[in-house]
């Protein structure tokens, strides 16, 4: 009875309500699809990175991080690289061999890391052979071949099938320099990857360090992002006395800034809920100002005070739910449509490499964000109601019949 009374009492001043309403659901659709927006683009950070270089789960000989010299490569890494592709959960694995060297031309010079790959392994673990804006990924015959991104290309005046000149120190500490021919020009997220990164066929790398077969880095990609625990754990035991790594621990930053868009979401949602509670509180204490003299004859007649505060209580959630399913629903639909379109930010596209970031965005919001929101507003309008709920009950009836 009480919330059937409820109810009608909303709709007695129909005007003031849809304002509240449309407040509510305009503020909790655009907090969502804010919050959708920078969720994705967190997601679109860690995607990238994990696709463009870092993998699901990297292996180094220990202390490699800190100190990469040519010389700090992993024992027996063409093994382990076997041994790893048998574990249950595992992808694909791609071994790299690392070089820290300078990239020339005829008007600059760059500092680079040289990554000596198979194509065919490195095919399966990252997406630099679908990002070429130019030439092929290693598909010629030529002699030394090498790959480059467009940042450095055009820090250093190159084009495709033009010669650059690599130096790099060797594993006996002798400089060595090497003339390789450009076969392929790619372009990622992150224009300072582009610059800074350049594949070589490791064979031909090896051949240039006149070293036997070496590897330095073990790229790992899961079958999925969760098993990725699982197989973490296994080559964690199994290889203890190497450096295993997640891609979290290798890129704490791009971890972080994709945690903190949900935080984000969350603190931007508290500050919507917050305004929209003062809001509230305004209309239920108009809403009760109106109805003191009938509140007053309720009371008189023996109306419990605990039923007065339950009615405007019940007034103020389902005022405040009404909003917030519409604002959900709303939200809801919005972000599932641009979810699958897409926004298109390549109009900041200079803006977006410098964070690694994909200039289409894809929108999206966990599930428990959608179950805790509806706990969020009913603890919202509870603390709204209290106010007027409190102004009700203390009415005089005797004071009320007579002023009001």
């Amino acid at each position: 009875m009480i919330t059937s009374l409820a109810w009608k009492n909303i709709w007695r001043n129909k005007k003031r309500s849809l304002i509240i309403i449309l407040a509510t659901a305009l503020g909790l659709w655009g907090c969502l699809l804010a919050g959708a927006i920078w969720m994705g683009w967190g997601e679109s950070m860690v995607d990238t990175a994990i696709d463009r270089d870092l993998s699901n789960i990297q292996i180094h000989k220990k202390g490699y991080t800190q100190n990469k010299e040519a010389t700090n490569f992993i024992p027996d890494g063409f093994r382990i690289i076997k041994e790893t592709q048998s574990i249950a959960g595992v992808k694909a694995v791609s071994g790299r061999t690392l070089i820290d060297g300078m990239a020339s031309s005829p008007i600059s010079t760059f500092g680079v890391k040289i990554v000596g790959i198979v194509p065919a392994q490195a095919k399966k673990v990252t997406d630099i052979y679908n990002r070429l804006v130019e030439g092929n990924y290693f598909a010629g015959n030529g002699r030394n071949p090498i790959v480059i991104g467009k940042k450095l290309a055009d820090r250093l005046g190159l084009k495709l099938h033009s010669k650059i000149v690599l130096s790099f120190q060797g594993l006996d500490g002798s400089l060595n320099y090497a003339a390789l021919r450009i076969v392929g020009i790619y372009k990622t997220e992150s224009s300072l990857f582009d610059q800074s990164n350049v594949f070589m066929q490791q064979a031909d790398l090896l051949r240039l360090l006149n070293s036997k077969p070496i590897i330095h880095e073990i790229a790992i990609r899961t079958e999925s992002a969760r098993i990725m625990p699982q197989v973490y754990d296994a080559l964690k035991t199994k290889y203890a006395h190497l450096a295993v790594q997640t891609w979290k621990e290798l890129a704490p930053e791009v971890a972080f800034t994709s945690a903190a868009m949900e935080s984000f979401t969350y603190i931007f949602l508290g500050i919507i809920l917050f305004a929209l509670l003062f809001g509230i509180t305004n209309t239920m204490l108009m809403a009760v100002m109106e109805r003191i003299r009938e509140l007053g004859v309720l009371i008189a007649l023996g109306m419990k005070k605990g039923k007065v505060f339950a009615m405007i209580l019940l007034e103020t959630i389902l005022l405040s739910i009404t909003g917030g399913v519409a604002g959900i629903v709303i939200g809801g639909l919005s972000i599932a449509y641009f979810s699958h379109t897409g926004i298109d930010l390549s109009a900041l596209a200079s803006s977006m490499e410098t964070f690694g970031t994909s200039t289409l965005l894809h929108p999206f919001l966990p599930l428990d964000m959608y179950i805790a929101l509806p706990v969020m507003i009913v603890i919202t309008a509870t603390i709204s109601a209290v106010l007027p709920a409190w102004k009700a009950v203390h009415i005089q009836p005797s004071a009320a019949i007579r002023t009001y």
